[in-house]
């Protein structure tokens, strides 16, 4: 019998759009309404702003900003710097920053007049005990800084040295509101390989291409190439290398929401910190996997970071975005698969907070999966993705990590008989699934918000879709 050598031929498949559409989960009550944050009412005393949420200017350096200490005045943007910062002791050096044009108006006025220019020069003044300084990327503070000063030790050559401890955006946003999505600067984005045969390329405006790749892609997006040996079952025959290739394409961005309390309370009434985008991949997994021990085998080929500052109003807000991009290859030994798929979509992960309700977590994707020619030998299971681990937080400390995961499975059962008058029979049945998984948790770092402080990581709550993209049975 050569039952091993035969194939089950899966026929060409023709196109599918296949939708997992208003996919969110969330183990919380009042999940339906978690996608953004909770409907306010206005603080209806005409003191709170609606501040604009952008991409800082890149090309000039983004002045810090400064909340004084009893200040009856709002926050404002000011003529100082962080020169240097010590993460160790809290030590910082604050001093001027170099002269540019002066900034656009950001915060645009709720029922109440713009800030008065002595407001702006006494954000200018030398910083006193009590003050906040919100700062973009510094010295010593790659990530930014939100520190309130405890203690001005004097002046140095470079500048004031001062002693600080954290603090939170409630006290420099204080009752003003925020809304905005901003997308990521791809140019912005470093990329460490983790094995060869990867490459990165993006496209910007401006006509700005990088990469191999770069003239292919639409304007914002980046995308990441790999073409990875997996291990191959001990007995697979040489021409049974397993391999996974393809690409992960994706245009993220931002999402932040802030809705302060009237009258300066201790928090906000409503906020919201995510990271969406459109995604989309196209890969192919080959040969005979060696089979899994345990948990499945991922296979990390590069890690991405960016530290985009986005502007509040006054407020230079440094989020940190994290990307793990990932193989994973789920087998038992048997089966030999040579298979490709292509998957677009969009997703949307974050932490969504209302006053008297706390944190609820966010997760949705909408995917469709487009199957093509895929071939199935011999006996068993198989299952591979092409899927990222993020994480999306604030200056430095992580708010939401997720994982999303586009896969596709595939199963064979073939049986092979034979008869003393030298006749054999083959039969057998296979099926061809694609789903995504997306899973994740929110962290206590959101506290950075000023909201109450929760003593354990909240689940986003698993979210797992699959559709049947072919099936059938052979007889021969």
């Amino acid at each position: 019998m050569r039952m091993l050598a035969r194939r089950l031929l899966l026929p060409g498949l023709t196109t599918l759009a296949l939708t997992a559409t208003g996919c969110s989960s969330t183990p919380h009550t009042g999940a339906a309404d978690a996608a953004a944050p909770a409907t306010l009412a206005p603080a209806g005393d005409g003191t709170s702003q609606q501040l604009d949420v952008a991409a800082a200017p890149q090309g000039t350096p983004t002045p810090a900003a400064v909340a004084r200490a009893g200040g009856k005045g709002r926050t404002e943007q000011s003529s100082l710097k962080v020169a240097s910062y010590d993460p160790a002791t809290g030590r910082a050096v604050i001093a001027k920053a170099p002269q540019g044009p002066a900034p656009a108006k950001s915060a645009k006025p709720s029922g109440s007049a713009s800030p008065s220019a002595s407001a702006s020069a006494a954000a200018d003044k030398p910083v006193a005990v009590g003050d906040v300084i919100a700062s973009a990327p510094a010295p010593g503070a790659p990530n930014g800084l939100l520190a309130k000063v405890t203690e001005v030790v004097g002046k140095t050559d470079r500048g004031t040295e001062v002693k600080t401890a954290s603090t939170t955006l409630a006290s420099v946003l204080n009752e003003d509101k925020a809304d905005g999505k901003v997308p990521v600067d791809p140019s912005s984005v470093t990329v460490e390989p983790l094995m060869k045969g990867v490459t990165f390329s993006w496209a910007k405006s401006g006509g700005v291409k990088f990469g191999p790749e770069g003239a292919k892609l639409p304007l914002g997006n980046l995308r990441l190439d790999v073409n990875a040996a997996v291990d191959t079952a001990p007995d697979a025959p040489a021409s049974a290398g397993a391999s996974v290739s393809g690409f992960v394409q994706l245009a993220p961005q931002v999402e932040f929401s802030y809705d302060g309390t009237p009258g300066g309370g201790s928090g906000p009434r409503g906020a919201f910190l995510g990271m969406s985008g459109d995604w989309s991949s196209q890969w192919k997994l080959q040969g005979r996997a060696a089979a899994s021990t345990g948990a499945p085998k991922r296979i990390p080929f590069a890690k991405l970071h960016s530290a985009p500052v986005i502007q509040v109003g006054p407020v230079p807000v440094v989020v940190n975005l994290d990307l793990t991009c990932y193989v994973q290859v789920e087998a038992d030994g048997r089966v030999t698969l040579d298979v490709q798929q292509d998957v677009k979509g969009d997703f949307k992960v974050g932490g969504s907070y209302a006053l008297g309700k706390g944190w609820t977590p966010v997760s949705q994707s909408n995917v469709k999966s487009t199957p093509v020619t895929a071939t199935v030998t011999a006996s068993g299971k198989v299952k591979g993705a092409l899927g990222a681990e993020a994480s999306v937080g604030l200056y430095g400390a992580v708010g939401v990590s997720a994982d999303f995961a586009p896969y596709l499975r595939g199963e064979a059962d073939a049986k092979a008989s034979a008869s003393s008058d030298g006749k054999t029979s083959l039969s057998g049945s296979w099926a061809l699934y694609g789903g995504f998984d997306l899973s994740g948790q929110l962290h206590l770092q959101l506290s950075l918000f000023g909201t109450p402080v929760f003593e354990r990581k909240i689940p986003l709550g698993a979210l797992n879709r699959e559709w049947a993209l072919a099936s059938g049975h052979a007889e021969r």
